[in-house]
């Protein structure tokens, strides 16, 4: 079940304080992959245990969720993974965030809310705005990686990335998983009940050229 949260609360337009690379991982030097929306993190702390050689950071808008991730990675002392709580689309947007977009290798938006009316469609993550920024600051050859059980939802992250011009689709035939952040093909939790349940899933991967 999808816990609906406001992303356009007020609540969300004060920003944490965003620490550095080397603040949040022993080897800030590793290639850095960024989770949005990664709820309790489980897909991100099986990710991390087994590779090492990648350092993982989720965003997540629910607090109670990252605080409790966050005890996790300190009680298990995983190195290689960070979470930051916050409007995603907030902070990536804050000048003091920047750094962030510049060094991530790779983005994944897995399972979004995909806030159904067309009245909330602002409240998605992917908005025209935040994919220009991705655009803006991303270096070339950066990834980001879309996946969806809701067609709709699929069909508009789409539209919205694939309208800017400095993204363009990969085929995920010819795509090289063992050279990723997810080299394993690790699924996440609703990703397994999607399948369980035989349900459609919807995915894209686009390269930042």
């Amino acid at each position: 079940m999808r816990q609906h949260v406001n992303p356009l609360s007020s609540n969300f337009n004060e920003i944490q304080s965003v620490p550095s690379l080397i603040e949040m991982f022993s080897d800030s030097k590793l290639n850095f992959h960024l989770d949005i929306g990664c709820a309790a993190g489980k897909f991100l702390f099986d990710l991390a245990l087994v590779n090492t050689s990648w350092n993982y950071l989720g965003i997540e808008i629910r607090e109670r969720l990252v605080k409790n991730a966050k005890l996790s990675v300190q009680e298990k002392e995983i190195k290689n993974l960070y979470f930051l709580f916050g409007n995603a689309n907030n902070i990536l947007n804050n000048v003091q965030s920047k750094f962030i977009i510049k060094n991530v290798k790779s983005i994944s938006f897995n399972f979004p809310d995909p806030w159904f009316k067309k009245r909330h469609n602002k409240r998605r993550v992917i908005q025209p705005d935040l994919i220009n920024i991705l655009s803006n600051l991303l270096q070339s050859g950066s990834l980001i990686f879309i996946k969806t059980d809701v067609k709709d939802l699929f069909d508009y992250m789409d539209s919205t990335i694939s309208t800017n011009s400095n993204f363009k689709t990969i085929d995920k035939k010819d795509f090289n998983y063992s050279e990723s952040f997810n080299p394993n093909k690790v699924k996440t939790e609703r990703e397994k009940y999607v399948i369980k349940n035989k349900l459609d899933i919807y995915e894209n991967i686009y390269i930042r050229i």
